[in-house]
């Protein structure tokens, strides 16, 4: 199944950025960490997305892929500006999501 690694790679992403975003709320600034929360949850509403419509084997998901890629990479980069634990686990997450993306769509 050529999409089983990537369906692999956004589930780990989509439960990493949502235990990421909750692990957010609970910092001692949690201001500081708003745009690190809205980032998780729009990469987990975008790999949530595409990985229904590869489960049901659409065929037409090129653009989402690309996409996702790009929201992937945005999370990283976010997630990578905090020192948590919790944020440098979804940045690498997503960064492997990114990349099975990338992979995909080529």
């Amino acid at each position: 199944m050529k999409n089983e690694k990537l369906i692999h790679a956004l589930g780990n992403c989509i439960n990493h950025c949502n235990y990421c975003a909750d692990a957010c709320l609970d910092e001692e600034n949690v201001k500081m960490m708003v745009n690190c929360i809205r980032t998780d949850r729009v990469c987990a509403e975008v790999c949530s997305t595409l990985n229904q419509l590869l489960a049901t084997n659409f065929r037409d998901v090129k653009d989402l892929v690309s996409y996702c890629a790009k929201v992937c990479e945005t999370c990283a980069e976010e997630c990578g500006n905090h020192e948590a634990q919790h944020c440098k686990d979804c940045a690498e997450a997503c960064r492997k999501c990114a990349a099975e993306c990338r992979a995909y769509a080529a």
